[in-house]
C-alpha cells in the first residue's frame, strides 16, 4: 500500500510507526496528516531512516507501516509521538530528533513532574557558583543516567577559566528552569581535557576549544545538605527574556 484511498480528513492527525518485518520492532516514529506516513518510502535524503528502508528493499522486503493512533488533534499527536519515542527508546529508533514537544510531554520521573508543576523559586544563593542551562545538550525524553547528566553539565562552555576558578565553586545543572543537580567542582579545565561517556561530544581537537575559550569541569555531586537546599527549585525567573547565554554566575 502506497497511500490511503479513503478521505484522509477522517484520519485527523495521527502517529505512525515504521516496523522492520524481520524482527517486528519499530525503527521510526512519526506524526502527520493525509498521506504523510507513506512519504518516507520515496525519500532520497541521507538519514538512518532512509538507509533502513533501503536495506529492507534490497532484501525484497517493505517496512510495515502502522498507525499507533488517529483522529487526534495536533497537540495530542505531538504528545503521543513523544511518549512513543520515550517508550521505545530513542536509541532504538532512526529518528534524528526526540520529537516535537518531548521536553514538555516526554517521559519523566515523578520528581520531574512535580518540579514542572510546582516549584519553589530561589531568590538568593549563599554559595559561589554558576547556573548552567543544559536544555540543548540533555534530551529530556531520553533514557538518562547520573553520568549522562554530569557529562551534559560539565562541558563544553564558553567561559573564562580564570573567572570560573574564582567564582564557580559549585555548578547548578538547570533544565527547564529547574535545578536538576548540584556539583562540587574539583577543577576547571580547557574543554576536551577529559573523557566523556558520550564520545560524540569530543568533536574538535583540544587546541580549537582553547582558541574558542571553551572550558569544562570535573567534580562530584555536592554534599546532601547543599543539594536539599537547591535541588528541584526554580531559577527561571532569574533569566532575562531573550537571554541565550546558558551560563550565569550566582552567589557570593
Amino acid at each position: 500500500m502506497k497511500k490511503f484511498t479513503l478521505d484522509t480528513e477522517k484520519l485527523g492527525f495521527y502517529v505512525y510507526l515504521y516496523v522492520d518485518p524481520r524482527d517486528n520492532k519499530p525503527f521510526y516514529v512519526g506524526k502527520g496528516t493525509g498521506n504523510r506516513a507513506f512519504a518516507h518510502l520515496t525519500d532520497t535524503s541521507e538519514s538512518p531512516k532512509v538507509e533502513r528502508i533501503q536495506q529492507l528493499k534490497e532484501a525484497g522486503l517493505e517496512p510495515v507501516i502502522e498507525l499507533l493512533a488517529f483522529g487526534l488533534d495536533e497537540q495530542t499527536a505531538f504528545k503521543m509521538e513523544a511518549a512513543a519515542i520515550d517508550l521505545i527508546g530513542f536509541e532504538n529508533l532512526t529518528n534524528k530528533v526526540v520529537g516535537h514537544g518531548s521536553r514538555k510531554a516526554g517521559r519523566m520521573t515523578v520528581e520531574e513532574v512535580q518540579a514542572r508543576l510546582q516549584t519553589e523559586k530561589i531568590e538568593y544563593f549563599d554559595v559561589p557558583g554558576v547556573l548552567i542551562k543544559i536544555t540543548d545538550s540533555f534530551p529530556d525524553s531520553a533514557s538518562r543516567t547520573d553520568q549522562e547528566l554530569y557529562d551534559a553539565t560539565r562541558g563544553m562552555w564558553k567561559m573564562s577559566i580564570d573567572q570560573a576558578q574564582e567564582r564557580a565553586r559549585y555548578v547548578f545543572a538547570v533544565y527547564g528552569g529547574v535545578i536538576r543537580e548540584v556539583y562540587d567542582v574539583t577543577q576547571w579545565l580547557p574543554a576536551n581535557s577529559t573523557m566523556y561517556s558520550e564520545t560524540s561530544r569530543l568533536w574538535k581537537p583540544i587546541e580549537e576549544y582553547k582558541t574558542e575559550g571553551r572550558i569544562e569541569f570535573v567534580g562530584k555531586v555536592a554534599p546532601e545538605e547543599l543539594r536539599k537546599r537547591y535541588l528541584w527549585k526554580s531559577v527561571a525567573h532569574l533569566y532575562k527574556q531573550g537571554n541565550a547565554n546558558p551560563v550565569m554566575y550566582v552567589g557570593e
